[in-house]
């Protein structure tokens, strides 16, 4: 009887969206390492990683703005802000580390600007990071003109370019601690219950006693904060700042998150979905590298699985209610 239970519980995993990623992954995986035979050496695997890390990082904030049933498009050109902020202030004399907290602090308070312009005022998300998406990325190019910053302290380039632990480099450390603190809080916690129930309604939401408000400014703040910190972490990773850092990001980042069956709408959606997101983004990526396609093709296809990632989850639904107005008027 319990085999039954667990065997019926992993059959309906598998026919989930988090299933059908599994499915694809597996394929992706299969072609890959028949065309590229260094695929799944761990060089590889862990250099998959290394080549996105920023944006995996971003991608765990944006799951959150996301299933509350917002957007965050200004998540790239805060990584390139916080990097020139600090790139500008190093070179002004501030020391590194100083440097590098005001670059955190930048994204803070960048984010919580976001979030009063949408959950104070109640403008929406699209149109405000839209306009901080352009505001940000001319911070940068003020501070930094059309020059680079280089030259940073030898210990802050080997935090982005070397291994720390064994084969693992600091960013990716901080990913998978941040993956963790990520599942409790939205999958095992109060405020993560406050999360999908404001993407739900935040009519219902505020009705029922949830500070809407709050739990939106704070995750647009910390999302500020974690766009900083991996544009830092990109920093150490090149060695120099540009104020075209990061430009574009953003694409990989919402394809990341949506793919992975968050719901453009808020709502619903899973980590364990992102994860399968981000190893199949990841992996493709790779592949198309190994097969030595160039970046723009990499970026079409990207683009094409952000169409994808939308149309498919509400084709299937429109299915799946169709099917059950049938069921229920054969019922009546």
């Amino acid at each position: 009887m319990h085999n039954n239970s667990l065997l019926h519980r992993i059959w309906n995993r598998l026919k989930s969206w988090e299933g059908f990623l599994l499915l694809v992954l597996l394929v992706i995986i299969a072609i890959n390492s028949t065309l590229s035979p260094v695929f799944l050496t761990s060089n590889n695997l862990i250099n998959l990683f290394f080549l996105s890390i920023e944006k995996i990082i971003v991608a765990l904030a944006m799951t959150f703005i996301i299933i509350n049933a917002e957007i965050d498009l200004s998540v790239a050109s805060m990584m390139g802000l916080a990097a020139c902020v600090m790139a500008w202030l190093y070179h002004q004399g501030v020391p590194i580390s100083l440097a590098f907290l005001a670059g955190i602090l930048i994204g803070a308070i960048g984010g919580a600007f976001n979030g009063f312009w949408i959950a104070k005022v109640g403008l929406p998300s699209l149109v405000v990071t839209l306009a901080t998406l352009i505001m940000f990325r001319g911070g940068a190019r003020i501070l930094l003109e059309d020059r680079s910053i280089g030259d940073f302290p030898a210990w802050f380039d080997r935090l982005g370019q070397q291994p720390l632990i064994g084969n693992l480099p600091l960013s990716l450390i901080i990913f998978f601690v941040l993956l963790v603190i990520s599942i409790i809080l939205l999958h095992y916690s109060g405020f993560g219950r406050y999360v999908y129930v404001i993407g739900n309604s935040k009519d219902v939401a505020r009705y029922s006693g949830v500070k809407v408000d709050r739990v939106k400014m704070i995750l647009f703040a910390a999302a500020g904060a974690v766009a900083a910190l991996a544009g830092l972490l990109y920093a150490a990773r090149l060695g120099a700042v540009r104020g075209d850092l990061a430009t574009g990001f953003e694409l990989d980042i919402i394809t990341m998150v949506l793919l992975g069956g968050v719901s453009i709408f808020g709502g619903s959606g899973t980590l364990w979905g992102v994860l399968l997101s981000i190893l199949i983004v990841l992996s493709l990526r790779n592949g198309m590298s190994l097969a030595n396609m160039t970046g723009h093709i990499q970026t079409g296809v990207i683009g094409i699985l952000l169409i994808l990632s939308v149309l498919i989850p509400n084709t299937v639904g429109a299915v799946r209610e169709y099917r059950d107005r049938r069921r229920f008027a054969r019922q009546a």
